[in-house]
């Protein structure tokens, strides 16, 4: 599978760990780690609530498809 999202890294840059994160977002540890490794993606909404909770814009959370100019 292709890594779509950097959920993982940026949890590391900000401080905060899958275990809160889950406590968080109302999610089970096994639900995060499986987004964290890419294993399954976020919904949307989801997506938003975690960029909210680690206070990033949503767009860090995922890798570029395309570089800037």
């Amino acid at each position: 599978m292709d890594r779509i999202n950097r959920i993982k890294e940026v949890l590391v840059v900000v401080g905060v760990t899958q275990k809160e994160l889950s406590a968080r977002l109302g999610r089970s540890a096994n639900s995060i780690a499986s987004i964290c490794n890419n294993k399954s993606q976020p919904h949307l909404k989801d997506l938003k609530r975690i960029a909210d909770i680690l206070d990033v814009d949503i767009r860090e959370l995922l890798v570029p498809t395309k570089l800037s100019k």
